[in-house]
């Protein structure tokens, strides 16, 4: 790009940001699809109804069918030998070892556990495939339409998929949840097998404890679905929900877009969609 048009963008966008434009291209670094809300009306989106891998932030929906069930969360877990098998992110826990509930459920939801997901998962519903049928059938009570699992931890899959709208919609009925939203907004946490060794959990959500006003929710990466966050923060009475999949930069670009959308309610302007 020569000087001439490079002075010619760059006098573009400071007369928009003069005028108080928006920008074409609301999330900066791009993403596969987004959905940005203040107080659970739409700011901006970007095929929020696009069916894609949704990463760990599968792990939401086994929150949330572990607390609906009604199990105490200081109830024993066992590990079998097919949660200590479990791939990618984990504690590395052995099987045979027990955890209570709510230390397995802080282990998936803060350091995106794969062997604690699985534990949990069998603890509820005795095998996976049956919790994964279980995750299924929420799905639909809660108007999932785009949502399909097949595991109940976000491992690629042609089948594993949900949206951005979606995902929203699944994120709102699990902070409903007191003990999910408190450990969502946990930024580190020890917890410990009742055989006593212990692991020192730090939520895998950078925006927990350096955004402020953040309170969570989950974030996700696999080679397939690539960087997926959802990140709820509150500020000035206003409350702003980012679900973003497959994003660039989903950490600068995701606190930049909650900044402009505190911003965007505060101004009380009707934001382009």
């Amino acid at each position: 790009m020569g000087h001439r048009s490079w002075l010619v963008l760059m006098l573009a966008a400071l007369a928009a940001a003069a005028t108080g434009a928006e920008p074409s291209k609301p999330f900066p670094g791009g993403a596969a699809a987004y959905l940005v809300e203040a107080q659970g009306s739409t700011l901006w989106s970007h095929r929020a109804d696009r069916a894609l891998p949704p990463a760990s932030l599968t792990k939401i929906m086994t929150a949330l069918l572990f607390l609906e069930s009604g199990l105490p969360l200081d109830g024993v877990v066992p590990v079998s030998a097919s949660a200590q098998r479990a791939t990618g992110a984990r504690l590395r826990l052995r099987a045979g070892e027990q955890m209570r509930a709510r230390d397995v459920l802080a282990a998936l939801l803060l350091q995106s556990a794969n062997d604690a997901c699985l534990a949990l998962a069998e603890h509820v519903a005795g095998t996976t495939e049956r919790f994964v049928a279980a995750m299924n059938r929420r799905a639909h009570e809660l108007g999932l339409a785009r949502t399909h699992f097949t595991n109940p931890c976000g491992h690629d899959g042609p089948e594993h998929r949900s949206s951005p709208r979606d995902l929203a919609e699944l994120t709102k009925a699990a902070m409903r949840q007191p003990v999910f939203a408190e450990l969502v907004q946990t930024v580190e946490l020890r917890v410990v097998t009742l055989g006593g060794r212990a692991f020192e959990l730090e939520n895998t959500n950078e925006l927990v404890g350096r955004y402020p006003g953040a309170v969570g929710v989950k974030s996700g990466y696999t080679a397939r679905a690539g960087k997926c966050l959802i990140a709820l923060a509150h500020k000035d009475g206003v409350t702003v929900l980012l679900v973003v999949l497959n994003a660039q930069d989903r950490w600068w670009d995701s606190a930049a877009l909650l900044d402009r959308a505190f911003e965007q309610a505060r101004s009380g302007s009707r934001a382009l969609r």
